[in-house]
């Protein structure tokens, strides 16, 4: 199989993200086999051109390239475990981690694989869900040259810009930085719009006139769209890799307890800042 094109695709997980890469996938030629463990979402993955794969494990043995898009590590140490797809896959397939996940278990499973002859990357993708619904994501992707070569194909059917970080796992630092800078931009342009907002100012026209200046970010221009649904286990993610390092990231740590309160009301000017808000917040954070 080695440095053949590949023409199979698994897509495991058929979520947000998911979903749109399945159909460019299949608009691009590749036959694409799709797995979730929720099969009510069969019927959007064959809509788009997938084949539904009730059976993961036969999907492993299908495909020369493997997409996997679950939420978790923990989700995807199960599913490359002993008794996961990793008996079932072709000898010499890529598996490519499009999930956000710590570098060290993207390491730790390629090592693993590497021993039954398969070849696991990191593929991590950047600019949010309505770049995946537009093809036009950002791909990061870890491993060596000729395994990232013959994946690359794959990767341009959702990306328009693929950007080699080197060894397995760097993949993972990147989206972790990039995801850093993400959400305290969102934080800072509640903030500057709030402010705006209550000194009487036209919201709308200052983001807009702010997008002519430094200040512009994808989160000022895509104002309304980012839902925040992973923003605290990103941040989770950024504080387990700091804590290895040694290193202090005291902006990061205020960020994610922003994000915390601001998820419920988020974009709701007029609902920022507010003591209840902020109290709800702080239960949550003493629960988890």
């Amino acid at each position: 199989m080695s440095g053949e094109a590949i023409k199979n695709v698994g897509v495991i997980g058929a979520g947000r993200m998911g979903q749109p890469i399945i159909g460019h996938l299949a608009k691009k030629g590749f036959s694409v086999h799709v797995h979730d463990i929720d099969a009510a979402k069969r019927g959007a993955a064959q809509e788009r051109g997938g084949k539904w794969s009730a059976d993961v494990n036969a999907l492993a043995k299908t495909c020369e390239a493997i997409l996997i898009c679950v939420g978790y590590d923990r989700e995807l140490r199960e599913l490359l475990s002993a008794k996961g797809i990793l008996n079932h896959v072709q000898r010499d397939a890529i598996i490519a981690v499009l999930s956000t996940v710590h570098p060290d278990t993207v390491r730790e499973l390629a090592r693993r694989a590497k021993a039954r002859g398969v070849h696991v990357v990191d593929a991590t993708m950047c600019r949010g869900a309505w770049a995946a619904d537009a093809g036009t994501l950002l791909s990061f992707v870890a491993g060596p040259a000729d395994i990232v070569a013959r994946l690359r194909p794959v990767l341009g059917a959702f990306s328009t810009d693929i950007v080699p970080t080197g060894d397995i796992g760097s993949a993972q630092v990147a989206k972790a930085a990039n995801n850093m800078v993400m959400w305290a931009c969102l934080v800072a342009n509640h903030e500057g719009l709030v402010l705006a907002h209550r000194y009487g100012l036209d919201v709308e026209a200052m983001r807009k006139a702010l997008l002519t200046t430094h200040a512009a970010n994808a989160g000022l221009e895509n104002w309304g769209k980012n839902s925040m649904a992973w923003a605290d286990d990103d941040m989770e993610i950024v504080h387990a890799m700091a804590k290895e390092k040694g290193l202090p990231l005291r902006q990061a740590e205020v960020v994610q307890e922003i994000c915390r309160w601001l998820k419920p009301v988020r974009f709701q000017l007029e609902q920022y800042g507010k003591k209840k808000t902020r109290r709800r917040a702080l239960r949550k954070k003493t629960r988890r």
